[in-house]
């Protein structure tokens, strides 16, 4: 296992420490220079990591409990002397108060070896397709995971009288992470602020405002910027007082703590199985930090596959920014992020849940695709629509955006060994 020591910027190496209470952004960003990010400093510990150590984790328990001592916002907890009885009660008031709201709580979701769809696929033994279904996480997806550990935070924060105000929290979203974050925030009774797109359908504002949250539909004003107006209005709510509630590392790093949380569960179930090594495994990407945490969670589980990272051809940002640095060396690439991640003009696909136009972790996910050898993976769209078919024929109630993972492996399949061990993960709930 490791754990977390501190932070520490990938773009110019700025450090906080782990007692440091908020650590949402590097100290050196500013609203003119925000390409910066927060990465986990963690340091090893005896064992082969989160599966493999001495001390395997019960499947059964939430994974914020049984990986208590991987998390960041638990060592911040913890170097204020909060113990640990102290802090599994913070989570499992959270979880319980999250199972009143949603009827979901934070228990591990299912995974393994998925016969029909190897089948289906041509994957014969040892190898086959292995999936992670989160579509039954809160509010569909895997977006909770990376709330919940701001929310933990805010809390012990909160007990140890390092805020004494609560201010509104702020996500700029308009489907599952909004859903998520509303979630949360209704658990916690904690006011919440969601800026989202003016086009965001009249069904999903519904559930979102069911849930307590305030909506804010943000047009395109005269004279803004280029990239998302509902991102730029969550930016201007932050920077009037409200806290950074979202889903990418740039604007929160703590949600690049819980994120993590997907990995160690895979890996936690693959060596409880007996499992080695996985060969590859396939993420799809908007803001990037869901591949990011499935990387660092599997490696700091003990297991490192291949990581494809999986977008629409209408919405490709990332895959665009590998190509740009495909000359520079690891060393170079964060310095060129205003050369490199761009903004994608008119995204488009029907996995509408990840047409972020910007990558906004695209340096996590650089990080794992290079540290594993992999590769982005661009899919046309016959093949989301193929995929989300494919999906639901063997049982996933998922959306075209929770099933692109598969998506992506559908676009290199005929290059891969039939005795391949893979994982996918579905996410992203049929609504």
């Amino acid at each position: 296992m490791t754990r977390p020591t501190g932070w520490r910027c990938a773009v110019c190496g700025a450090e906080r420490g782990i007692a440091e209470p908020f650590p949402w952004r590097c100290p050196n960003a500013t609203t003119s220079d925000r390409h910066h990010v927060l990465h986990i400093v963690a340091t090893p510990e005896a064992g082969r990591g989160a599966a493999g150590g001495p001390h395997r984790p019960d499947l059964g328990r939430p994974s914020l409990l049984a990986h208590d001592g991987e998390l960041a916002w638990a060592a911040f907890a913890e170097s204020h002397g909060m113990g640990g009885e102290s802090r599994r009660a913070v989570v499992t008031e959270l979880e319980r108060r999250i199972v009143e709201v949603a009827g979901v709580g934070l228990r591990p979701t299912p995974f393994g070896r998925d016969d029909a769809l190897s089948a289906r696929l041509g994957f014969v033994e040892p190898g086959g397709v292995w999936v992670k279904d989160d579509s039954g996480g809160i509010a569909g997806s895997h977006k909770g995971r990376h709330l919940v550990t701001i929310m933990l935070h805010l809390l012990a924060a909160e007990s140890l009288g390092h805020l004494r105000r609560r201010e509104p929290l702020a996500i700029a979203s308009c489907g599952n992470a909004a859903l998520a974050a509303a979630t949360v925030a209704r658990a916690a009774d904690w006011p919440l602020d969601v800026f989202v797109p003016d086009w965001m359908s009249d069904a999903v504002g519904e559930r979102i405002g069911a849930l307590g949250a305030t909506i804010h539909r943000c047009p395109r004003r005269p004279g803004d910027p280029p990239g998302d107006p509902a991102m730029l209005r969550c930016r201007e709510a932050v920077q009037a007082g409200a806290i950074p509630f979202t889903v990418q590392g740039p604007e929160n790093a703590l949600c690049l703590d819980g994120g993590r949380t997907i990995g160690w569960e895979i890996a936690d179930a693959l060596a409880g199985a007996g499992i080695e090594s996985v060969d590859r495994a396939f993420a799809q990407v908007g803001g990037g930090a869901f591949a990011a945490c499935l990387g660092r969670g599997l490696g700091e589980g003990g297991f490192d596959p291949t990581l494809h990272a999986v977008q629409a051809a209408g919405c490709a940002p990332l895959a665009r920014a590998w190509a740009r640095a495909a000359r520079r060396t690891s060393a170079d690439v964060p310095a060129a992020w205003s050369e490199l991640m761009t903004p994608w003009e008119e995204p488009a696909s029907a996995a509408d849940g990840i047409l972020d136009d910007e990558t906004y972790d695209w340096l996590g996910v650089f990080e794992a695709m290079r540290r594993t050898h992999g590769s982005p993976v661009v899919v046309p769209e016959e093949l989301v629509v193929a995929a989300h078919r494919l999906a639901l024929e063997v049982g996933y109630e998922v959306s075209p955006t929770g099933s692109a993972g598969l998506a992506g492996l559908l676009a290199v399949v005929d290059g891969i060994r039939r005795d391949e061990r893979i994982v996918v993960v579905m996410t992203g709930a049929a609504h």
